[in-house]
């Protein structure tokens, strides 16, 4: 539910925090005075775009943002943890500013957003209907998704949208393989070959490493048993080894301590040395007596690596990669045998078409059922709406080819009375009727409506006297199930709203500003007496407004 709007700077109103509550809520004014314009700013923080016009003369920037309460709305809820914009009151803030340069910078709950991120969170938020927003129930989108809502079934509708994908990916996956048959043959023909190549090679990679590192030991046997001979010498055996010369300076040490204790810690340290080189001795012996120069076995292991390096290059890859190339080939060919097996991607198609038509089915029984039972209760509504005799019907027309959204368009046709034949929504009724015709399944259908808070600017347009206080009614009985705004120019409309807000615009051709007030009690009589009269305000208005306005609530 909409708690705040708050606007700066933008077109003629300079500042302005509008405080609103649930129920039905009207704004009232004179022609010019502003009220569309503070839809407009709710526009702009739920999506639209930005014109430099809309800036207030002579600003560099505006500002604009909306509260909304969301605690018992799950959807947008879900939306808002789904994008991480969950606050700890469970609240909504919409933020927006618009500067002389043309550029605009939007905010949810604090963090940067796109237009597409408010268009979405504003979907689930605000029905807005314009003065020319009502359009947009012409589309045949909206009446299928207005038929699937009342009937409530759109998650079979997204069911079958899902079965219509699927459907088509295995249609077009039999017939890429009856087409691909003739120009896979040549591809499997390699293949194969490849495959047969790499599975007698039969390389893997921990072969292709150890084969690496004992070719490089058996080249150079010789040199490391000389190595590691000239090491054994050198540390324990030769005539000058480390060894011996290590421990005579230890026992030469070691007799010295008697006389200072000090080098009794020396020797200490020494003696893990002498020890470590005669074990790195005995290492270099076990090392060398392993080593072998076997010709032979050299000859075996580069023989060996030679084929593998053969048949990398042959197939352009580096020998390490022969194993994951043999791999992939046997990914290769198990999909063409797949996709070559027409028939049972036939019979695939085939069941994911039936799963389709009967998910269909059952989506076009209950659109049949919601469709007459929507119809008769709009037609109904629009008896009171000065379109006696009218009648609309929603036909469910079958598709030549189905669709994602099945097998028959919905199609809202209207006879605004009873001697017009019906005919489309787009065609037949008139800007006025439309916005009517809106309202009427607003009414009807906000017993089952996610959104929470409806909007109608001049829903009233070309109506007046017992049809306007008719709209006025069904706007109050919306209001007790939906937060609903209104902006009106009909007293007989405004004398039924649970709140009233009235609109006012001063200053001069230099400097315009509009203001809005909440009114109550005398000063909401002295505006019901406005709209009835205009300027020239007489006791006796004053009384027809004041009876107006007891009519429908008790005195304030």
């Amino acid at each position: 539910m909409l708690r705040l709007l708050s606007i700066r700077n933008f077109v003629v109103v300079e500042t302005l925090d509008l405080e609103l509550d649930a129920g039905f809520t009207v704004l009232t004014g004179e022609t010019g005075a502003g009220k569309s314009i503070l839809l407009d700013a709710l526009a702009l923080l739920l999506g639209d775009r930005f014109e430099l016009r809309q800036l207030r003369p002579g600003a560099e920037r505006a500002d604009l943002a909306a509260a909304f309460d969301v605690d018992d709305r799950p959807g947008i809820a879900e939306w808002l943890a789904a994008h991480d914009l969950t606050t700890p009151d469970r609240s909504l803030l919409l933020r927006r500013t618009l500067d002389a340069q043309g550029r605009s910078r939007a905010w949810i709950n604090g963090r940067p957003a796109t237009l597409a991120q408010l268009k979405e969170a504003g979907e689930r938020l605000v029905d807005l209907h314009g003065q020319h927003a009502h359009q947009s129930l012409t589309a045949a989108d909206v009446q299928r998704s207005l038929v699937d809502g009342f009937g409530g079934f759109t998650a079979l509708g997204r069911a079958v949208a899902s079965a219509w994908h699927e459907w088509n990916k295995a249609v077009l996956r039999h017939s890429a393989a009856a087409q691909a048959a003739l120009a896979s043959a040549a591809e499997r023909e390699t293949l194969e070959a490849r495959r047969r190549e790499l599975a007698t090679l039969d390389v893997s990679a921990e072969e292709w490493v150890a084969l690496t590192q004992m070719q490089s030991r058996l080249a150079h046997a010789a040199a490391l048993i000389e190595a590691a001979l000239s090491g054994e010498e050198g540390l324990a055996y030769g005539d000058d080894a480390l060894s011996s010369r290590l421990s005579a300076l230890i026992g030469k040490l070691d007799a010295h301590s008697a006389h200072d204790p000090a080098l009794a810690e020396i020797v200490a340290l020494l003696e893990p040395a002498r020890i470590g080189i005669d074990e790195a001795a005995r290492a270099l012996r076990g090392y060398r007596q392993k080593l072998d120069v076997n010709p032979a076995e050299l000859a075996r292991v580069e023989e060996r690596l030679a084929a593998i390096h053969d048949t990398a290059r042959k197939h352009r890859v580096r020998p390490e990669a022969l194993p994951q190339l043999r791999a992939d080939t046997e990914t290769r060919l198990a999909a063409l045998a797949e996709s070559a097996n027409a028939a049972a991607l036939g019979e695939r198609a085939a069941e994911a078409k039936a799963s389709y038509r009967a998910l269909a089915a059952q989506l076009s029984a209950k659109r049949e059922l919601a469709a007459h039972d929507l119809e008769a209760r709009v037609t109904e509504v629009m008896q009171h709406l000065a379109m006696t005799g009218g009648r609309l019907e929603i036909a469910l027309e079958p598709l030549a080819t189905p669709a994602s959204h099945g097998v028959e368009q919905v199609e809202f046709r209207v006879a605004s009375h009873p001697k017009q034949p019906l005919g489309p929504l787009a065609k037949v009724a008139s800007g006025g009727e439309l916005s009517r015709i809106a309202l009427a399944i607003q009414v009807v259908t906000s017993e089952v409506g996610a959104v929470p808070t409806l909007i109608f600017d001049e829903v009233d347009a070309g109506i007046g006297g017992a049809v306007a206080a008719t709209v006025g009614a069904q706007l109050q009985a919306l209001g007790a199930r939906r937060q609903v705004l209104c902006v009106t120019h009909l007293p007989q409309v405004a004398a039924f709203a649970d709140a009233h807000f009235r609109v006012t615009k001063r200053g001069d051709a230099d400097a315009v500003r509009a203001d809005v007030a909440p009114i109550s009690g005398a000063a909401r009589i002295e505006e019901l007496a406005r709209m009835l009269a205009g300027s020239a305000i007489t006791a006796k208005t004053r009384a027809h407004a004041k009876e107006l306005f007891l009519l429908h609530h008790r005195a304030d």
